[in-house]
């Protein structure tokens, strides 16, 4: 259970944070680990974008939430889970290769659905950090194989900067995102390819003035995860 004080600070910790984005950056409560009872308080407090890294979770705490929620998946996407979240997902930021990009649309053409999705580049240093590679997706979009896919609409990119206190190094990654958003948007895709999804708790203000129009945020909206 949620101490009722927790659930103060939630609603606290929302108002704050909403306070300091500038208002065409939306924000994505990152809600995965975090109880139900920790979302419902977001929501009261008036949030509707809610982050999962896990299909079966979010798939249970889509039940239990009203349903103007929009869900958000951010984390790595297995192909033999996209079925599970298709007929609700809002957004999938974490789309990171050729083959998720065609299960997704094989699916939501079965669910009679168009999928909204961001293409996740990777930027960072580590290497265990997801995404496609910047030649890599080029080489595919030149192919031209994605016009093809009528069930997905390509939104925008996503990327993850590297775990450092190097405040320079992150927004050197951030502007190279910023950078391929709108090589993208000018070369393959239309205005619509319009959300740069980028920033976390711990560099989303760096995140925002590279341009980010996005952020994902969890560990400062509910607190520290145990």
């Amino acid at each position: 259970m949620v101490q009722t004080e927790n659930l103060m600070s939630i609603r606290t910790q929302l108002d704050e944070l909403r306070a300091q984005l500038p208002q065409d950056v939306a924000l994505v409560a990152v809600s995965k680990t975090y109880p139900v009872a920790a979302l419902e308080e977001a929501y009261a407090a008036g949030q509707r974008l809610f982050g999962e890294s896990r299909a079966q979770e979010m798939a249970v705490k889509q039940a239990a939430l009203p349903n103007d929620v929009a869900w958000h998946m951010i984390g790595h996407l297995q192909t033999n889970k996209v079925r599970s979240i298709i007929p609700f997902v809002s957004l999938i930021h974490s789309v990171d290769s050729q083959r998720l990009l065609n299960v997704i649309d094989s699916e939501a053409a079965r669910a009679g659905r168009t999928i909204e999705i961001l293409l996740e580049i990777h930027i960072a240093q580590e290497a265990t950090k997801e995404g496609w590679e910047e030649a890599e997706l080029f080489n595919y979009l030149h192919g031209g194989e994605f016009r093809e896919l009528r069930n997905v609409r390509f939104r925008g990119v996503m990327g993850i900067a590297s775990l450092t206190s190097d405040e320079t190094q992150i927004e050197t990654e951030f502007r190279r995102l910023q950078s391929i958003f709108e090589r993208l948007r000018s070369d393959f895709f239309s205005p619509s390819f319009d959300i740069l999804s980028m920033g976390m708790t711990a560099d989303w203000r760096i995140a925002v003035a590279c341009g980010s129009n996005m952020i994902r945020v969890g560990s400062l909206i509910f607190g520290e995860r145990s």
